[in-house]
C-alpha cells in the first residue's frame, strides 16, 4: 500500500462530511449545497483540525466543473429559450448590467481597481441554475410558464458568463494596471500589462479559437457524437454506454481547453448541447446523473475550501452590501423588468426570487479572477459567504412568494392593478367571430399536449379558444388567427374573457394539479353544465381527481393527448 494517500483522504474527507452537513442543511429546510460548502469549509485551511490537500481539490473540482456544463448543455433547448425570448433575452442582459454596475460602484467605493470591480460585479450578477432548478422542481413550477422563463433568462445569463470567462483572461492586462497592490490575491505575473497592439491581437486570436471550435462542434460534433452515442448503445452494454457519455464530456471539455484555449466549461457545455441531437440524450442524462452529482458535491466543497470564514466578523459591513445585492439589488431590477414586459405580478416575484442567489458560475468567475490577478483574495472570501447565505435563504424566499403575493394584494390597489395587467392580449379581440364563442372549447395551456389537442379540434372544425401566461405564445397564436387569451386561469377574469359561459367544455392540458381544483370551481360556478377534461402525472393524482369528480382525467404525456384528443372529439360527434 502507497503511504501517500492524499487522494483518497481528501475524496473520504469531502464527501464524509458533505453527506453530514448536507442532511443537517436538509433537516433545518436549506438547500445541501450549503451543507457541501459548509463541508469544504471545514477541511479547508482557513480552520483548525484536518486540512484536505487543496491542489487534489481543485482538480476533482474542474471535473465537476466539466459534468456540471455537461448537464447544463444536456437539458439546453434552444426551442425553449426561443419560446421566452422576448423577455429572457433583454432580461437577462439588462439585469446582468443593473448588478454589475451596483458591485463596480461598490467595489470602487471600497479603493479597489477597475479589473477587480468589474470582476466583481460580474461575479454578483448570475444565480445559479443548480440552485434555481432544485428549488422549481421542489416547487412543482418547474414546467410551468414561470418557470420556463427564469429558466430562460438563466440559460442567456450562463451563456453571456461562459463568453465573460472566455475573454476575460485575453483582457486581463487592460484591466489590471501595472503596481496595482491586490493584497493577498495579487499576481505579479499579471500585472505587466499589456500594449493595446498586443491586447486587439490577443482579442482576435480568442475569439477566432472561440469561434473555431463552437463551428466545429456545431458542424462535425453534431453529426458525429450522436452517432458515436448510438454505436456503443447498440452494443447494449450499460456501462460502456456510460463510460462513452462521460468520456465525451471530459475529452471534449479537455481537448477544447488544449487546442482551442477556450475554458473546459465552455466544451464541456458543448458537448453536452451536441449530445442532446441524440435520441439517447435523456438516457445519457440519466445514467450520468450520480456522476455528475458526486463531483458536483467535490466541486462545492473545493469551493468552500477557499473559504476564509474570518471574513464574516472582520468586513460585516461589506459582507452586508454583498448580500444585500445579490437579494435586494438583483432581486427588484428582474422584478421591475418583469413588470416591464407586462407579466402579473406572480410571474415578476417568481422570477425575481429565482435570481436572488449566485452559485456555480460565481465561484468560477472569483477563482479565475484570482488567478488572473484581478481581485483580491478578500473578494473571492465575500462572493463565497454571498453565495452561503443567499443559497441558504433561497428556499424561504420562494415559499414567501405567494403570503407576500396575497399579501400586497390585499393592501394596495397598484398591486391588484399590476395582477390585471390593462394588457390588450388579456381580452379578446372584439372582432373574434361569435360562432368561435359558442360552444367551443376552452383550452387551458398550449404546451406540447395543448397542440397536438388544437391540431385534433382544427381538423374536425371544432371552435377553441386558448388561455395561457405565456404573452409569446398568445401573441403568435392571434397572428394566425387562433382567439387565445393571455393570463392565469385560475382567475375568473381570464376564464370570462374566454367565453367559459358558453363554452362546451373545459380542457386543462397545463402538468398543474394542485390548482386544477380551484379552476375547475370557478368554470363549474360560471357553467354549471361545462364537461371537464385534465391531466395528470401519476395514478395517485388521477384516482384523487376522479374521487372529487373534477372530470375526465388521462395519464402520461404522449398517450395522454392522443387520448384527450379522442376523448373531446367523441363528445362533439355525439
Amino acid at each position: 500500500m502507497p503511504h501517500d494517500v492524499s487522494l483518497i483522504a481528501t475524496i473520504a474527507a469531502a464527501f464524509g462530511l458533505a453527506m453530514i452537513f448536507g442532511l443537517l442543511a436538509t433537516r433545518l429546510k436549506m438547500p445541501p449545497l450549503v451543507g457541501y460548502l459548509l463541508a469544504g469549509v471545514m477541511i479547508g485551511p482557513a480552520t483548525p483540525g484536518f486540512v484536505a490537500d487543496v491542489g487534489l481539490a481543485s482538480q476533482l473540482a474542474e471535473i465537476g466543473v466539466m459534468l456540471l456544463m455537461f448537464g447544463v448543455g444536456l437539458h439546453f433547448s434552444l426551442d425553449d429559450l426561443m419560446a421566452v425570448k422576448r423577455i429572457a433575452v433583454p432580461g437577462a442582459i439588462v439585469q446582468i448590467t443593473v448588478a454589475t454596475l451596483l458591485g463596480m460602484a461598490t467595489a470602487h467605493f471600497w479603493g479597489w481597481g477597475l479589473g477587480a470591480s468589474i470582476v466583481f460585479g460580474l461575479c454578483l450578477s448570475v444565480a445559479s441554475t443548480v440552485v434555481l432548478l432544485r428549488a422549481l422542481e421542489a416547487k412543482g413550477l418547474l414546467k410551468s410558464v414561470n418557470g420556463q422563463i427564469a429558466v430562460g433568462w438563466l440559460v442567456v445569463e450562463d451563456l453571456v458568463m461562459v463568453l465573460v470567462l472566455v475573454l476575460l483572461p485575453a483582457l486581463a492586462g487592460l484591466l489590471q494596471a501595472p503596481g496595482v497592490d491586490l493584497g493577498a490575491g495579487g499576481n505579479a505575473a499579471a500585472t505587466a500589462g499589456v500594449v493595446p497592439a498586443d491586447l486587439w491581437k490577443t482579442i482576435a486570436l480568442t475569439l477566432a479559437k472561440v469561434t473555431a471550435f463552437i463551428v466545429l462542434m456545431l458542424v462535425v460534433g453534431r453529426r458525429v457524437l450522436p452517432k458515436l452515442l448510438w454505436a456503443v448503445a447498440r452494443a447494449g452494454s450499460q456501462e460502456l454506454f456510460t463510460l462513452s457519455v462521460v468520456a465525451i464530456a471530459v475529452g471534449v471539455a479537455f481537448g477544447a481547453g488544449k487546442l482551442f484555449d477556450v475554458s473546459f466549461a465552455l466544451g464541456a457545455f458543448f458537448a453536452g448541447m451536441m449530445m442532446r441531437e441524440s435520441e439517447f440524450s435523456h438516457r445519457a442524462a440519466d445514467e450520468t446523473l450520480p456522476l455528475r452529482d458526486a463531483f458536483a458535491v467535490l466541486f462545492f466543497v473545493s469551493v468552500g475550501m477557499l473559504f476564509d470564514p474570518s471574513v464574516i466578523w472582520t468586513q460585516p459591513f461589506k459582507l452586508l452590501v454583498v448580500v444585500a445585492i445579490i437579494m435586494i439589488g438583483k432581486t427588484l431590477a428582474a422584478v421591475a423588468l418583469v413588470l416591464a414586459f407586462r407579466y402579473p405580478l406572480n410571474t415578476a416575484l417568481t422570477v425575481g426570487a429565482s435570481l436572488a442567489q449566485i452559485g456555480e458560475f460565481s465561484f468560477i468567475l472569483a477563482g479565475l479572477g484570482v488567478a488572473l490577478g484581478l481581485m483580491p483574495a478578500e473578494g473571492q472570501s465575500l462572493v463565497l459567504a454571498g453565495a452561503l447565505i443567499s443559497i441558504a435563504a433561497n428556499t424561504a424566499l420562494f415559499s414567501a412568494i405567494e403570503p407576500l403575493r396575497q399579501w400586497v394584494l390585499q393592501r394596495s390597489e397598484l398591486a391588484r392593478r399590476l395582477e390585471r395587467r390593462d394588457d390588450p392580449l388579456a381580452e379578446l379581440p372584439a372582432s373574434t367571430a361569435h360562432h368561435l364563442l359558442s360552444g367551443q372549447v376552452v383550452l387551458v395551456g398550449y404546451g406540447l399536449v395543448g397542440q397536438r389537442i388544437a391540431q385534433a379540434l382544427r381538423e374536425r372544425h371544432i371552435p377553441y379558444v386558448v388561455a395561457d401566461q405565456n404573452r409569446e405564445v398568445v401573441d403568435s397564436l392571434r397572428e394566425a388567427g387562433i382567439p387565445a387569451v393571455c393570463g392565469d386561469a385560475l382567475t375568473e377574469e381570464v376564464l370570462i374573457q374566454a367565453h367559459i359561459a358558453e363554452a362546451a367544455m373545459l380542457v386543462i392540458a397545463i402538468p398543474d394539479t394542485l390548482n386544477v381544483r380551484k379552476m375547475v370551481e370557478i368554470a363549474r360556478t360560471l357553467n354549471p353544465a361545462i364537461a371537464v377534461v385534465l391531466r395528470t402525472h401519476n395514478e395517485e393524482e388521477a384516482a384523487l381527481l376522479r374521487e372529487e369528480s373534477l372530470g375526465e382525467v388521462f395519464l402520461e404525456e404522449h398517450e395522454l393527448a392522443r387520448g384527450m384528443s379522442a376523448h373531446i372529439l367523441a363528445q362533439f360527434s355525439r
